[in-house]
């Protein structure tokens, strides 16, 4: 994926052949996890949303490449509050050595979903190989052919014709994603996606929200 710092990015991925990715409450919180430790240090997630066989996120990318040391010791202490949230003792913590190496964001991308897709064919003994269709796309633009651009009649949707506000439109079209595939009848009835901390509903601290309320203020 080409990315470039400074920019928004709509990044997004669905599983092999449209294969459920999701099958309980605990992926999803799960992945959301795997997302704070594995994209913050690279940005800031404007929005999200996940869905049974795909994900989307809206990203602000601020650097393309990390020191690894940074990055693994801030993965590190994302992997002890999540067990300190589930109850558990936390681990000592390992001493992450200075390193002069780099980790790429699209390396950290591969890590997220294969780290995930590990955990999963452990949960489902029936399945392995890879979970997701590869490789993970990205669009600084237009969004391409995965995501629906017509509507149940054929025609091409307004909304997300050349020339309107992209960041708008994408944001709103991330987190209605649930209610336009009828899984539920308000985006905010969906807890799997950023809709609710926009709403003030849910006091969540993975997104940027300022980002984003900027990007709402606008007129689409």
């Amino acid at each position: 994926m080409d990315f470039y710092p400074n920019q928004l990015f709509h990044i997004y991925n669905q599983g092999n052949n449209r294969q459920r990715i999701f099958f309980t409450d605990d992926n999803y919180k799960f992945f959301l996890w795997k997302m704070r430790a594995h994209l913050l240090p690279f940005g800031d997630l404007v929005a999200y949303c996940l869905m049974p066989n795909h994900f989307h996120w809206l990203f602000f990318v601020r650097q393309i490449n990390v020191n690894k040391a940074i990055y693994s010791a801030h993965a590190s202490k994302v992997q002890a509050q999540r067990r300190v949230e589930q109850g558990h003792p936390p681990k000592q913590q390992k001493r992450v050595e200075s390193s002069q190496e780099i980790m790429s964001l699209n390396k950290a991308i591969g890590i997220l979903q294969s780290s995930y897709t590990r955990a999963i064919n452990e949960q489902l003994p029936d399945r392995s190989g890879s979970l997701f269709r590869k490789p993970c796309q990205a669009k600084d633009g237009w969004i391409d052919e995965f995501v629906t651009l017509r509507n149940k009649y054929g025609e091409l949707d307004s909304r997300f014709m050349a020339g309107t506000n992209y960041a708008y439109r994408c944001l709103n079209y991330i987190h209605n994603n649930p209610n336009e595939a009828g899984l539920v009848t308000n985006s905010l009835d969906w807890p799997y996606s950023s809709a609710r901390d926009y709403a003030g509903q849910r006091r969540g601290s993975l997104c940027n929200l300022a980002i984003g309320r900027e990007i709402l203020s606008q007129v689409g």
